[in-house]
């Protein structure tokens, strides 16, 4: 396993959110000093400021060619060209706490709402559409597209997932370990869904019939966070609490990688150009993991 980092300049902006765009380089989100960051394979990274308290948070590639990311500070949902300009769409809902986001099967992006307990859905023109979820505080945190045709969603506070179908039907399933806190959620090589469970330190795996299998983790203080599905398959995911990389295989296996500084935070996590893992770090800079062959 290789190991790099490229410091992104600018100190305690807070890389979070990470995504390979549709030019191929790594877009990510400074929560702390409210810009969308680029980074190019080869490290040459520029930043582009919002709002300076607008907290972007999630980021993803949406359908026409442009990055889509959560401004959770101020509620809103932000579009940023490959060449930099930026658009920004107010939420029906006070305070909703947009978080996670997505390209949905329908070509619409979907995210959740912390604050208010919903879930998303908007146009490429702006057009919102909120869907209340059935149970109260939930905190629905990631989200992303299922191999179903719906869309599947971590609820932090509740302890569980759900899965809402593009029309707005919402169902939930209630996780087994107790205070898991779910937050990341990816679709899986295998055809389920794989998500973090941060409050319990596991990996769970849930198929399309809602069978449940939950992994832990070697070091219980790992804290994993934000999931991703790399070149061989496997599960890459963020262990927040002790600054490394693990990756997990259909039948639990886990491996850990360390990174240079183990208070570094890693919170988002993408698949590069390459067959790389590019990871955002909290400290301030991002971390490309190639896979030995």
């Amino acid at each position: 396993m290789s190991i790099v980092e490229f410091p992104v300049h600018e100190k305690g902006s807070g890389p979070y959110g990470i995504v390979t765009g549709p030019d191929g380089a790594l877009w990510f989100t400074q929560v702390h000093h409210g810009r969308i960051g680029r980074l190019d394979p080869a490290g040459t990274y520029v930043s582009y400021p919002l709002e300076p308290s607008s907290g972007p948070t999630v980021i993803t590639t949406g359908p026409d060619g442009a990055l889509w990311f959560t401004e959770y500070q101020c509620h809103r949902i932000g579009r940023i060209t490959t060449d930099g300009s930026v658009t920004a769409f107010d939420l029906p809902t006070l305070e909703a706490g947009p978080y996670g986001i997505t390209t949905g099967p329908d070509g619409a992006l979907w995210f959740t709402e912390i604050t208010a307990g919903k879930i998303g859905r908007i146009t490429v023109t702006g057009q919102v559409t909120e869907f209340d979820l059935p149970v109260a505080g939930s905190f629905p945190t990631m989200i992303v597209a299922g191999p179903d045709g719906a869309l599947w969603f971590t609820m932090n506070q509740a302890g569980a997932i759900g899965r809402i179908t593009t029309d707005g039907v919402v169902t939930t399933y209630p996780l087994p370990a107790e205070g898991s806190a779910p937050v990341g959620i990816t679709a899986g090589a295998d055809g389920a869904l794989w998500f973090a469970e941060i409050g319990a330190g596991q990996i769970g795996r849930i198929t399309m019939d809602a069978a449940i299998t939950e992994f832990p983790l070697p070091d219980r203080a790992a804290r994993p966070h934000a999931i991703t599905v790399g070149p061989d398959g496997r599960c890459w995911f963020t262990e927040w609490g002790t600054g490394r990389v693990g990756r997990i295989g259909r039948d639990g296996d886990v491996e850990t990688y360390a990174l240079a500084d183990p208070a570094s935070e890693p919170h988002g996590i993408a698949l590069g150009p390459g067959g790389a893992l590019w990871v955002a770090l909290e400290t301030g800079s991002i971390a490309r993991l190639t896979p030995s062959a």
